[in-house]
C-alpha cells in the first residue's frame, strides 16, 4: 500500500515527465496512479493536463470535469476546465468555470485574463477591459495581460492607450515578438509610419520566421509606395509558408497596384484555394477582373463576397459601379442603396448614390450628408466626397446659394489635396510644343498593324464619351474606354528631354509604337479597330502622329462654358485632372488647350477630324457618317442606336450614353452666370 509521501513522491515524478516533454510517460503513470486511487482529484487535474497537452481536448474536459466533482474547491481544476472550455469554444461554460475559479482564489489573476479573452470574443470589449485591468492590478508584472488589452483597446479606436499598453508589456518582456507586431500595427494606424516600420523590424530580429510582421512589413511597404519592397515580403513570407492566404492575397493586390492584373489573380486563387471563404480575397479579384474589362466574372466574384459576408458593403458599392457603366441604372441604385444601409457614414457610397437621384425637399439622406459633414472629424477625402454629393443635391433642389456654397468648399478641399499647381499643366503643354518645333528625325516606314487605333481627344466633359460609344457601336470596333497607356510611354521621354539635346528620334517613336500596340493586343478582342478616349491624349498628338502615321483623331469641340461647368462640378477620382477644381485654373487650362489645337493642326494640316458636339446632337445621322467616313468604316445603323450598346462605360457620362441623344445640355451653365463670373473672365469667355 502506498503510503501518502509515496504518492506525492510519485506525483512529483509524473509533473517532472510532463515539463520535461515526456507527454505518453506521464499520462501512462498517472493513469496507473488513478487505477490505485480513483478519489484524488489532483491525479485527475494532471491526468487532464497530459490530456490537453497532447491535443485529447474531450479526454481532458472529463478528467477536469472529475477532479472538480471530487474536490468543488479545487481552484486549479476549475481553471483548467475553464481553459479547456474554452478551446472546445463552449464560452458560456467557460465562463461560468472561470467564475468559480476566482470565487475559490480572487488573486487568479490568470482567470481574469482569459475572462477578457473570451469578452473580447464575444464583442463585450468593456466587459473584456475591465478584466485585463483585473489581472494586471493583481500582477503588474503580467506582459500577457498588457498585450491583451492593447490589442483591445486598438479594436476599441483607442489607439494611444493601445500603444502605451504595448510598449508597457515590452518593458517587461523585451523579446515578446507578437507584441512588436501589435505596436507596429497600431502605430501605423497613428500615421507613424517610420515607428512602425521600426517596431515590425524588432519582431524579425527576434525571428527573422516571423510571418505576421513580415507580412505587416509588406503591408507598409506598399502603403508607402515602395512596392518592390512589399513584394520581397510577401513571397518571403510564402517561402516561409506557401499555406499562408493572407500573403498570397496581399502580393496580389501589390502585382494589381503595377497593373499585372494576370499575376494578381493568380494570388487570389492561391490564396482562395487556401482559404475557401476568404472574403476579401474575392472582392479583390473582382476589382481585378473589373479592371480587365471582365465585368461579369466580376460580379460573381463580389456577389461569392457576399455570400460568405453579407454585411461588405464595399462589394455592394462595387457592384452598382459595374451596373452603372452597363447602364442597370435601378439594379445600381439597388446596391448603392444596401451599401449605405450596411455603412451609413461612408462619404464614397453617399456620393455614388446622390449621382443616381434627383433629390426632393425633405430627403432623408441630405439631412444625414449635411450631419456628416458638421462632424470635425472627418478625413478630408471624406468631406470633399459629402462636399459633391450634397452640391448635386443642393442643384436638385434649386438652392443655389447653398450649392455653390458647398461645390466651391469641395473643390477647393480637392485642389489642396492634390497639391495642384496649374504652372505645372502649362509648362507641359509649352514644352510638347517646343518638342515639336524642333527637327525631328525623319522616320522610315512601319511594319502595319494589326489592330487600327483611332484616338478621341479633346477637354473632359466634352462629349468623348459618347463620340466613343457611337463608334464603338460599330461591328468593326472595340471601345476601350480611357487608356493611360500613352502617357506612361511618353512620361520617360518627357523626363529625359533637354533643350540641349532636343530632337526627338527615331528610337522615341518606335518604342511608343510598340508599347501601345503591345498594350491594345494584351486587351485580348477579336475587333481590328480600338477606340481610346483618353481626352487629354490632346497634348500627345505629335506623338501619336509621328508613332501611328494610319491613326485617326477625333477632335471634340464644345461650347468652353458648357465644358468648364461640367467639369467644375464634379468629382474625379483620377489624380490627372488637377486643373478641374478652380475657376481660374479651369478657365486657364482650357485657354491652354485651345492654342495646343490650334498649334497641331498647324503642324498637321487635314490630320485631325473636328467634330461639334452641339452639330452631333443636333443632326445625329448627318454627323454620324460624316464620322464614320472619316474613321475609314463603312455605315453600320447600330451606330444610330448608340445608347443600346451593351458596354460598360467607366465614366461619369454613362447615364448620358445609356439613353438617346439628349439636346440642350450646353446652355444648362446659363443659369449659374452670376456664380460662375471667375470662370468667365478666366476664359475671356463671349456668349
Amino acid at each position: 500500500m502506498n503510503t501518502p509521501n509515496d504518492l506525492n513522491i510519485k506525483i512529483n515524478s509524473i509533473i517532472e515527465l510532463h515539463s520535461s516533454g515526456h507527454i505518453s510517460e506521464a499520462l501512462d503513470a498517472v493513469q496507473t496512479l488513478i487505477s490505485q486511487h480513483p478519489n484524488e482529484s489532483l491525479l485527475y487535474n494532471i491526468s487532464g493536463v497530459c490530456f490537453k497537452a497532447t491535443g485529447q481536448l474531450e479526454m481532458a474536459l472529463k478528467c477536469f470535469e472529475e477532479a472538480v466533482k471530487l474536490k468543488p474547491n479545487f481552484a486549479d481544476a476549475n481553471y483548467n476546465l475553464g481553459l479547456t472550455l474554452q478551446d472546445l469554444n463552449q464560452l458560456d461554460a467557460a465562463i461560468e468555470s472561470y467564475q468559480a475559479t476566482l470565487g475559490l482564489q480572487k488573486s487568479y489573476f490568470k482567470a481574469h485574463n482569459n475572462l477578457g479573452i473570451i469578452y473580447k470574443e464575444l464583442g463585450q470589449m468593456g466587459d473584456a477591459v475591465k478584466s485585463y485591468k483585473k489581472a494586471i492590478d493583481l500582477h503588474p508584472n503580467f506582459a500577457e495581460a498588457h498585450n491583451n488589452l492593447g490589442t483591445t483597446l486598438q479594436e476599441m479606436g483607442q489607439l494611444d492607450e493601445a500603444a502605451n499598453c504595448y510598449e508597457r508589456a515590452l518593458a517587461i518582456q523585451p523579446d515578446y515578438i507578437e507584441v512588436h507586431n501589435n505596436l507596429g500595427n497600431t502605430l501605423n494606424l497613428l500615421g507613424q509610419t517610420d515607428e512602425a516600420l521600426n517596431s515590425y523590424k524588432q519582431a524579425l530580429s527576434i525571428n527573422p520566421d516571423y510571418a505576421d510582421a513580415r507580412n505587416n512589413l509588406g503591408i507598409i511597404h506598399h502603403e508607402m509606395g515602395q512596392l518592390d519592397e512589399a513584394i520581397k515580403c510577401y513571397e518571403k513570407v510564402i517561402a516561409i509558408n506557401p499555406e499562408n492566404a493572407e500573403a498570397h492575397n496581399n502580393l496580389g493586390v501589390t502585382l494589381n497596384k503595377l497593373t499585372q492584373f494576370h499575376e494578381a489573380i493568380n494570388c487570389y486563387e492561391q490564396a482562395l484555394a487556401i482559404n475557401p471563404n476568404y472574403d476579401e480575397s474575392y472582392f479583390n479579384l473582382g476589382t481585378t477582373l473589373y479592371e480587365l474589362g471582365r465585368n461579369d466574372e466580376a460580379l460573381n466574384s463580389y456577389k461569392q463576397t457576399l455570400i460568405i459576408n453579407p454585411d461588405y458593403a464595399d462589394a455592394y458599392n462595387n457592384i452598382g459601379n459595374i451596373l452603372q457603366e452597363l447602364g442597370q441604372f435601378d439594379e445600381a441604385f439597388s446596391n448603392y442603396v444596401y451599401a449605405l444601409a450596411i455603412d451609413p457614414d461612408n462619404a464614397e457610397f453617399h456620393r455614388n448614390l446622390a449621382l443616381m437621384k434627383n433629390y426632393k425637399k425633405g430627403d432623408t439622406q441630405v439631412i444625414k450628408m449635411q450631419s456628416l459633414l458638421s462632424d470635425d472629424n472627418l478625413s478630408k477625402s471624406e468631406r470633399i466626397q459629402l462636399c459633391f454629393a450634397l452640391a448635386k443635391a443642393y442643384d436638385d433642389l434649386g438652392e443655389k446659394d447653398e450649392l455653390f456654397k458647398i461645390l466651391n468648399q469641395g473643390n477647393y478641399l480637392r485642389k489642396d489635396e492634390l497639391n495642384y499647381s496649374i504652372e505645372k499643366d502649362l509648362n507641359n503643354h509649352s514644352l510638347f510644343k517646343k518638342m515639336f518645333v524642333s527637327n525631328i528625325e525623319n522616320l522610315s516606314s512601319y511594319d502595319s498593324l494589326s489592330i487600327r487605333p483611332i484616338f478621341i481627344v479633346g477637354m473632359p466633359r466634352s462629349g468623348t464619351t459618347l463620340v466613343e460609344q457611337i463608334i464603338s457601336s460599330h461591328h468593326k470596333v472595340h471601345g476601350a474606354g480611357e487608356l493611360n497607356a500613352l502617357d506612361n510611354l511618353i512620361a520617360p521621354i518627357m523626363n529625359n528631354y533637354s533643350p540641349h539635346n532636343n530632337s526627338l528620334s527615331e528610337k522615341n517613336f518606335l518604342l511608343i509604337r510598340q508599347g501601345y500596340s503591345k498594350k491594345l493586343s494584351n486587351l485580348d478582342v477579336i475587333e481590328s479597330v480600338i477606340t481610346d478616349k483618353m481626352p487629354t491624349n490632346f497634348k500627345n498628338i505629335g506623338f501619336i502622329l509621328k508613332a501611328f502615321p494610319e491613326a485617326k483623331i477625333i477632335h471634340l469641340k464644345r461650347d468652353a462654358m458648357a465644358i468648364c461647368w461640367s467639369i467644375y462640378q464634379r468629382y474625379f477620382p483620377a489624380e490627372g485632372i488637377g486643373f478641374a477644381y478652380d475657376m481660374e485654373d479651369l478657365g486657364e487650362f482650357y485657354n491652354s488647350y485651345t492654342e495646343m489645337m490650334t498649334f497641331w493642326h498647324e503642324l498637321f494640316p487635314n490630320q485631325i477630324y473636328d467634330i461639334s458636339y452641339e452639330d452631333l446632337t443636333t443632326n445625329q445621322e448627318q454627323e454620324t457618317k460624316k464620322l464614320l467616313e472619316y474613321c475609314e468604316l463603312d455605315w453600320d445603323k447600330n451606330c444610330l442606336n448608340f445608347h443600346k450598346n451593351k458596354r460598360a462605360v467607366k465614366t461619369s457620362s454613362s447615364f448620358q450614353v445609356k439613353e438617346k441623344m439628349y439636346q440642350g445640355s450646353s446652355d444648362v451653365w446659363t443659369k449659374y452666370k452670376t456664380q460662375l463670373k471667375p470662370l468667365i473672365d478666366s476664359l475671356g469667355y463671349l456668349s
